[in-house]
């Protein structure tokens, strides 16, 4: 609330033939609106919804049990040291392709194989970006069989030849 001071000021000199204007002061109680503002702030803090992280979720196996998958359902892309992806079915020669096309890659062989599952083999020494990198490909291109696994020194092998 406001309040104004209307208290009789006191006859003093006269400048000039003119007397001085009184001075009303007035005072602003300022609890109404900090009450106010913290309501504001507790309701704003109460109905605002704060955006999830978006996550994928993984279903790991039990570790005791083995899966056999036939090779012409298995596409396997390699990720090296140096960032290079490479990828193959089966037993095929092992092809060079870039981050940009693999989506396209992964969307064709899809469509061409259903029961197609995709492993990812990262080396240890890869940059971990190259990983999330791969797994949202994988997540955009609608792949939801897939299995992530080491590189092996026999894996390098193959992919010296390549």
């Amino acid at each position: 609330m406001a309040a104004v001071d209307t208290a009789q000021p006191s006859r003093g000199k006269k400048k000039g033939g003119r007397r001085q204007k009184k001075r009303i002061n007035v005072s602003i109680d300022m609890t109404p609106m900090v009450d106010v503002a913290f309501l504001l702030l507790i309701f704003f803090m109460l109905t605002t919804v704060f955006r999830t992280p978006q996550t994928m979720e993984i279903n790991l196996p039990p570790s005791d049990q083995k899966v056999d998958i036939a090779e012409s359902n298995l596409m396997t892309f390699y990720i090296t040291e140096d960032g290079s992806i490479f990828w193959t079915i089966g037993r095929d020669k092992p092809q060079k392709v870039d981050m940009k096309s693999v989506q396209a890659l992964l969307g064709e062989k899809n469509k061409a194989n259903p029961k197609l599952i995709t492993l990812v083999k990262l080396d240890r020494k890869a940059h971990y970006h190259m990983m999330v990198d791969m797994l949202d490909e994988m997540n955009v291109g609608n792949v939801t069989r897939f299995s992530l696994a080491p590189l092996t020194d026999r894996d390098k092998e193959v992919l010296s030849k390549a």
